[in-house]
């Protein structure tokens, strides 16, 4: 493959480190394995199409499939799927800050659905983590793009299971592996199976804690249909949580548990439900919606970029401890940080967390006094007032 400089690509606005990095060997690998078919498909339309709208990038981290392939082979229209806020707004950043060719037109961001993938010949996917996730796309795939469609799923090979092959070969006819390089491996897939259809969003009743919730999940969404540990435990520190608020955030809200409770225990109240995760989002929406909620509005945002300063008097956080795979405190200060611009001043900032992380002096440090509330084996709850 031509030389494209994956080592210029940066992560921004997303947290950047020296253990954390915008692209890897199998972004190169995925690449180089598909070359071929892309090449086949620049040309399917005529010269003066360039692909247009046959190639879908789906799971790209930080642009390193999408802007390789447009600036390689000069592809025009890609269409993308990024799960994550901050990869939206990175792709777009790395492809204002390419110096040799402009590539800002090249490539549309679109939800998982018809519209990404209709007519589509090629699709370069970074493999998620999650099977349920795999299957959401895949189904996806197999349901709305060409019956000619090629699929190069790559990943890294020690977070690659057998796994993701059945779930592929759920979906298609044919599944092969390719050699593995610098510790990377691609699973391409063709013939789609003909009735495969999108994938269903998860529900799951929970009568505990009362009065019950039923949650929805899309398949990245975290912890699925489940009441994450973390959640439950902050859910009974929600009496206490500043009584006079008007305006509450769900900063990192995945499927909406925290958002639904408070909204139905003050329905007078204004809940703001955010996530970065686009799957996570969704899966919020669809909650509220099977729940009768009608106090909480759902946005895809990152760290609350699209929040103004003292918007609010009270945010809820069950912050992250890892960056993909990497284990990384970076997102949880980000979010701080975060939620100390967005608070008014007394505004009460609720974390709950892994006890060993000892976030108190950041909590501190971000937003202003913190103090205990409540503190398990696994899990310690902090109140952190605005100064």
């Amino acid at each position: 493959m031509p030389e494209f400089s994956f080592d210029a690509l940066r992560r921004y606005p997303d947290v950047e480190a020296d253990n954390l990095f915008a692209a890897d060997a199998s972004d190169r690998l995925i690449l180089d394995e598909a070359l071929g078919a892309l090449e086949a498909v620049r040309g399917l339309d005529g010269p003066d199409a360039a692909g247009r709208g046959r190639v879908v990038v789906i799971g790209d981290g930080y642009g390193a499939l999408t802007l390789g392939a447009a600036a390689v082979l000069d592809l025009h229209g890609i269409r993308v799927h990024q799960d994550s806020r901050a990869g939206e707004l990175a792709l777009a950043e790395n492809a204002r800050r390419a110096s040799d060719i402009d590539l800002t037109g090249r490539f549309v961001n679109l939800p998982l659905g018809r519209e990404l993938l209709e007519g589509a010949r090629v699709v370069l996917l970074q493999l998620p983590r999650s099977l349920a996730e795999l299957d959401d796309v895949t189904r996806a795939i197999a349901a709305y793009a060409d019956p000619e469609v090629v699929v190069f799923a790559g990943g890294r090979v020690k977070h690659m299971t057998p796994g993701m092959n059945d779930v592929l070969a759920e979906s298609f006819d044919r599944v092969t592996a390719t050699l593995a390089r610098q510790k990377s491996r691609v699973l391409v897939a063709t013939m789609p199976r003909e009735g495969v259809t999108p994938a269903p969003v998860r529900r799951e009743f929970h009568a505990e804690p009362e009065p019950g919730l039923e949650v929805c999940a899309t398949g990245g969404a975290f912890a699925g249909t489940k009441i994450d540990i973390g959640t439950r435990f902050l859910l009974g520190s929600l009496d206490a949580m500043k009584p006079d608020a008007r305006t509450a955030v769900d900063l990192g809200c995945g499927t909406g548990v925290l958002s639904a409770y408070l909204a139905r225990a003050r329905p007078d109240l204004r809940v703001i439900a955010t996530d970065q995760s686009a799957a996570a989002v969704e899966s919020a929406r669809q909650t509220m919606e099977v729940n009768g909620i009608r106090n909480v509005e759902v946005v895809q945002d990152d760290a609350l970029a699209g929040f103004d300063d003292g918007s609010a008097e009270l945010v809820l956080l069950n912050p992250p401890f890892h960056q993909g795979s990497t284990v990384h405190a970076g997102i949880a200060l980000k979010l701080f940080q975060a939620a100390g611009r967005v608070l008014a001043p007394g505004g009460e900032l609720w974390t709950v967390f892994n006890s060993h992380l000892a976030y108190r002096a950041a909590l501190q440090r971000a937003v202003g006094v913190t103090r205990q509330v409540d503190r398990n084996a696994k899990f310690t709850v902090m109140v952190s007032t605005k100064r």
